[in-house]
């Protein structure tokens, strides 16, 4: 298979989210790198390294069968030439379930490759049980 050019790594991104929300481990494994140097966190889990593992852990995610919403919120962005990195609050919603669970704060980390940015790192931890994310800080000028 192919794998798709992400252009940017908000292209990445959004291909991870879509990838997710289908189900389609194909999908999601086209946006993460081709390196055994990967590594994936889901909440309450263990630090999962090496395309096959990760591979693994996303296929036992999607075998549930549940359909997931996600509404992204609160996103931050630190970008340089070759990496890129995002935070964000995902607000996942299961389908048949009347209301959002708790939310989660995500890392994403994207490197730009020869082949477009990939994903290289997803970290996500349950949030603190206020689930509001941190306010804005405001932008320092120096003088």
């Amino acid at each position: 298979m192919k794998k798709a050019l992400f252009p940017t790594p908000q292209d990445a991104e959004a291909a991870f989210y879509e990838a997710f929300t289908k189900s389609d481990l194909e999908a999601m494994m086209a946006v993460w790198a081709d390196d055994d140097d990967i590594y994936c966190v889901h909440p309450n889990g263990a630090r999962i390294t090496g395309m096959d593992r990760v591979r693994e852990s996303w296929r036992q995610i999607f075998a549930s069968g549940q359909t997931l919403r996600f509404q992204l919120r609160d996103q931050q962005c630190v970008q340089g030439m070759m990496l890129s990195v995002h935070s964000v609050y995902e607000y996942i919603t299961i389908a048949g379930e009347p209301r959002s669970r708790s939310p989660v704060i995500a890392t994403n980390v994207y490197l730009r490759t020869e082949r477009g940015w990939r994903m290289v790192a997803h970290h996500a931890s349950p949030a603190p049980v206020s689930g509001e994310p941190e306010p804005r800080r405001q932008a320092k000028t120096l003088h």
